[in-house]
């Protein structure tokens, strides 16, 4: 059964809904006859979208609002044409993300990265959340993390802070939420795969057969958020949730047995890693 939040007439949010899983998670909202509200950067991209998904749904119900989440008084005005527009909003969709590369002694993209994956997400959570919580209705906040944030494999250094910092943000949101008096309103951390996106195509003009479509990993989202999932840790066709938990797994023994950090990624601990992989628990 699906969550309440994703009754018919509810309002959903989407930031980063002009492509890729955002568009996916729009058109699915819009599908089960939500009132949606696609956030992005303004331009041709966020008028397409506006269009696509006003194909599943009324075109009254859909509007489109420019928005760089890295803004605080964009993120404000957002929240306030989603008010004068629909009323309060049900489901809010922290999605927005960039990933244009890093390096740990460059200064180049990281406060953009930063502010855009890590600071949208708190903003936008601190901008909606005080007035879902006064409704006193079901709803949900799910904020996009990455498995980058978890892992944090070498190679891209801001991007994996950014993430980790949404990883330990949500689980703060959601400890708040548990223990604020007569709130209705439930944090998720939602945790993709490999899915083939604009932001992970990387010059390819076809779906890689190990990823994922956004299609997918959004029709996953809402199972389990429906199910009361708070981590949304998401497969794909390459990797299994059983091979996550072990990568998972092993980056944290790495505290508790002393080992140095990324030893995934150290040549003297690669037959180690390989006979964990093997074990079942």
């Amino acid at each position: 059964m699906a969550h309440p939040a994703f009754s018919p007439s509810n309002v959903a949010v989407v930031t980063g809904g002009a492509s890729g899983i955002g568009l996916a998670a729009a058109k699915r909202f819009a599908a089960m006859n939500l009132k949606v509200v696609i956030a992005d950067l303004g331009g041709e991209k966020l008028d397409k979208a506006r269009a696509l998904v006003a194909e599943r749904v009324h075109p009254e119900n859909v509007i489109a609002v420019a928005t760089d989440v890295s803004k605080v008084e964009d993120l404000q005005h957002l929240q306030q044409t989603v008010e004068e527009k629909f009323g309060g909003v049900d489901v809010l969709m922290n999605n927005a993300g960039i990933q244009p590369g890093s390096g740990i002694f460059s200064a180049d993209n990281w406060e953009m990265i930063i502010d855009v994956n890590l600071f949208g997400i708190i903003r936008g959570s601190q901008v909606f959340g005080p007035k879902m919580i006064l409704r006193q209705k079901p709803a949900l906040i799910i904020n996009t993390g990455s498995k980058q944030g978890i892992t944090t494999p070498p190679g891209d250094p801001a991007y994996n802070v950014s993430k980790s910092g949404v990883k330990t943000f949500t689980e703060a949101l959601q400890h708040e939420l548990r223990n604020t008096k007569n709130c209705h309103v439930t944090a998720h951390l939602f945790i993709p795969g490999f899915v083939y996106t604009p932001l992970t195509a990387g010059g390819r003009t076809e779906k890689p057969a190990g990823a994922w479509t956004p299609e997918e990993t959004v029709d996953f989202m809402l199972e389990r958020v429906s199910a009361g999932d708070f981590y949304i840790l998401c497969p794909d066709n390459d990797v299994a949730r059983s091979l996550d938990e072990r990568r998972i797994l092993w980056s944290a023994n790495d505290i508790i047995k002393n080992r140095p950090p990324l030893s995934r990624w150290h040549q003297e601990y690669q037959s180690e890693f390989a006979e964990f992989l093997k074990q079942n628990d």
